[in-house]
């Protein structure tokens, strides 16, 4: 995974298919957060780092 982020300009919404899961990377879990319709199009973060949708509600 690179760091480096750069614009992918507009997509149209029909064209990404938006998922997300508790995984474990590297032995810790992470929300990871993926469009299944793309290539290499996703990020992941701690879980613990995550706010739960109670909270952000």
């Amino acid at each position: 995974m690179t760091l480096e982020a750069e614009s992918i300009g507009s997509l149209p919404v029909d064209d990404s298919d938006v998922v997300a899961a508790i995984d474990e990377i590297d032995g810790r879990s992470q929300l990871v957060i993926a469009d299944i319709a793309r290539d290499d199009v996703w990020l992941s973060m701690a879980e613990r780092d995550a706010v739960s949708l109670e909270t952000w509600r």
